[in-house]
């Protein structure tokens, strides 16, 4: 048997399995929206001693096979933070590194082979895409044009964000609004703030997942993730596997009904 036919054999058996295990998993309830913050992809590089760029190669391969997972799963909403405005701090090379590396793989996800087009997903860009190099900008804003048809599921690409620039841009928004709307109430409340938020176009995530074992948010979606799971594996990013995201399903499920109730409670306040 050739290695081809072989790994062919392999592959189908995983699909099986997964198959098997999602079933057993959709008994009980199954998150609407995971987040994920990749940590770890540049020290996974220096631990094995890889060339600058190769360990966020690797963290791309660990992505993808996460947004199949999900997506076999059920789950209609992925949010992943890609890029925040602090590692603008970083230094030019490595920074320069890593937007072509954006745009490359921005560019793929309209492929007509994509997992975005296998699994008919709408992609969205989250962040102060202003801030971003031209040619990223305009691959974004052609990757979200592409798909915005696509409605089985949705991917939200957090790119030059962070939740201090979200709320920020969302107060500011809210006070122009009311500004401009003479007569009215001057005043603006929580609603006009998370209408004009970044990520007003999904549900609050149920589960945000953080390789590394850290417990941060790191500037991370702070006022949509009030009422959810924080899930922390201690594997890098480019480690991450199936058995991570089935845990953290599952830690989820047990504490759904104390996560729910509390979703019930502010939503009352």
């Amino acid at each position: 048997m050739d290695v081809k036919k072989r790994t062919q054999i392999y592959e189908g058996l995983g699909t099986f399995a997964r198959r098997c295990i999602f079933s057993i998993l959709s008994i009980s309830v199954i998150p609407n929206h995971i987040a994920f913050i990749m940590d770890g992809n540049r020290r996974y590089s220096k631990q094995h001693n890889l060339i600058q760029g190769a360990g966020h190669r690797l963290g791309f391969r660990s992505l993808m096979s996460m947004l199949k997972y999900c997506y076999e799963l059920g789950v209609k909403y992925v949010t992943i933070y890609a890029f925040s405005i602090e590692n603008f701090k970083r230094s030019p090379d490595e920074v320069q590194s890593l937007m072509d590396l954006m745009e490359e793989k921005i560019k793929g996800l309209i492929n007509e082979e994509s997992i975005v087009n296998q699994y008919g997903v709408r992609v969205y860009f989250i962040g102060n895409l202003k801030l971003l190099s031209k040619p990223v900008r305009l691959a974004a804003e052609k990757a979200m044009e592409a798909t915005a048809k696509n409605s089985r599921a949705v991917l939200l690409i957090c790119i030059a964000y962070t939740s201090t620039d979200e709320i920020f841009h969302a107060v500011l928004e809210s006070c122009e609004e009311k500004r401009d709307k003479k007569g009215e109430k001057s005043m603006i409340d929580v609603t006009d703030i998370e209408r004009h938020m970044y990520m007003g176009v999904t549900p609050d995530p149920d589960i945000i997942i953080r390789t590394s074992g850290e417990s941060r948010l790191s500037n991370f979606l702070l006022w949509q993730s009030g009422n959810c799971l924080l899930y922390s594996p201690p594997v890098l990013w480019p480690e991450i596997g199936f058995r991570h995201l089935v845990q953290a399903v599952l830690d989820f499920q047990k504490h759904f009904c104390y996560l729910n109730n509390q979703k019930k409670i502010w939503s009352d306040v």
